[in-house]
């Protein structure tokens, strides 16, 4: 899927203890952190990676461009 059609996450939601647990894409769908996993998989989100962590689980992480202010933590909440 071309970059310029696929979309990317614009704001997120956040559990107490501050994990990040929902997405809202850029065209204003909301996904739940394991539909946001799938379609990171997928190809159909932008600018944003799933790797293996320590603990075996898997999880999302922006990609890494030098930009702090778009980092998956730094979006703002809805």
């Amino acid at each position: 899927m071309p970059e310029s059609a696929r979309e990317v996450f614009v704001a997120v939601q956040r559990n107490g203890d501050g994990d990040l647990t929902s997405f809202k894409t850029s065209s204003g769908r909301v996904l739940n952190y394991e539909e946001a996993l799938r379609e990171v998989q997928a190809g159909a989100i932008a600018g944003v990676n799933a790797f293996k962590g320590k603990d075996g689980g898997t999880y999302l992480r922006g990609d890494a461009d030098g930009d702090p202010t778009n980092n998956l933590d730094a979006l703002p909440t809805f």
